[in-house]
């Protein structure tokens, strides 16, 4: 009985699930289209017009950073990120909102109703008429997540991987401009000496540029485990709600309610000090992918993977608690 409801949920998801996985994969498709053009076309016109009046391209991207501008860098993975770097820019496609945004809406929106969505429709006292257990529903709704979740990490990084091979290496077809001259002059007593003088860039060799300009795909694979750590813990506690909500459109509406408070204060907190100690208590400043891509050590990482897999465990852990003590509603 419970493979036949297994296999129940996972055609009840599939349409969801198909959906999810092909904007994941696009929307990567796109973000890697948006690297080359960026890092090919215009990271270096900047760096030249930045190199001319004697800044760096990281004084521009300070500059262009400050005040409002900060909002976006913080989205973006903040200042360890180095918007010069194909590896870099690859990786804010896994921090995106849109993309943190997708994860929100397919976790919550299954979760929340594999309880108190029965609950609503009133087809929960039919369910549990047949032989299966409280215990068993909940294993089949943990078993459909063991199963989902993988699909879609892999359709995130499908998308990677088709869209690097679609635009293809990253070369600077950007032309270069030409030097602005100026007019160096100096006078010692009655002698005035002026000399035309050129800016130009310092060239950046070519190992510089290929080290980079240089994608290293599998580099994004171990990345997936805080992709599904963060799925996994926004279904754990979304299914605990359901399991102590009656109408599915409530458990909904605190489910979302829950998970933008936490997004909200992780942002905020990066740049507001008063509320930077409330960072730790949300799931979002644990979710590190870019870390693990750029190469972070594992020692610093595996903590803040066991924080998010342990609430999605807890999640569950007490939507089998309360679900199989509590009274169910009669249908309406």
């Amino acid at each position: 009985m419970t493979l036949t409801l297994f296999r129940k949920l996972l055609r009840d998801a599939r349409v969801g699930l198909v959906v999810t996985a092909l904007l994941l994969a696009a929307f990567q498709c796109l973000w890697a289209k948006i690297t080359s053009r960026i890092l090919s076309e215009l990271s270096p016109f900047f760096t030249q017009l930045a190199s001319f009046g004697g800044k760096s391209i990281t004084d521009v991207q300070d500059k262009v950073f400050q005040g409002p501008g900060q909002i976006v860098r913080t989205l973006f993975g903040g200042e360890r990120i180095d918007l010069e770097r194909a590896m870099d820019m690859l990786s804010i496609g896994y921090v995106h909102p849109l993309v943190q945004t997708i994860f929100c809406i397919w976790a919550v929106g299954r979760a929340s109703g594999a309880i108190a969505g029965e609950l609503d429709r009133g087809t929960m006292e039919l369910l549990l008429a047949q032989p299966l257990s409280r215990t068993r529903l909940i294993l089949a709704h943990f078993c459909v997540d063991l199963v989902l979740i993988p699909i879609l990490c892999l359709s995130l990084w499908a998308g990677t991987c088709l869209g690097t091979w679609l635009v293809g290496p990253i070369h600077l077809t950007a032309p270069p401009d030409e030097a602005p001259t100026g007019v160096l002059s100096f006078r010692l007593g009655p002698i005035e000496y002026q000399s035309p003088i050129v800016f130009r860039a310092e060239p950046e060799s070519p190992q510089e540029q290929a080290r980079r300009l240089h994608i290293d795909l599998a580099a994004f694979g171990p990345s997936l485990w805080a992709v599904g750590g963060l799925l996994f813990a926004i279904s754990g506690y979304t299914i605990a709600l359901s399991a102590c909500g009656r109408y599915r459109w409530r458990v909904l509406g605190l489910a979302v309610f829950v998970t933008l408070v936490q997004f909200l204060v992780n942002v905020v907190g990066q740049m507001w000090d008063v509320l930077e100690w409330l960072r730790p208590f949300t799931i979002f400043y644990y979710y590190q992918p870019q870390e693990i891509i750029l190469g972070k050590p594992w020692p610093v990482i595996l903590p803040a993977l066991a924080v998010l897999y342990s609430v999605g465990a807890a999640g569950y852990a007490t939507a089998l608690w309360v679900f199989t003590r509590r009274d169910l509603p009669a249908p309406l």
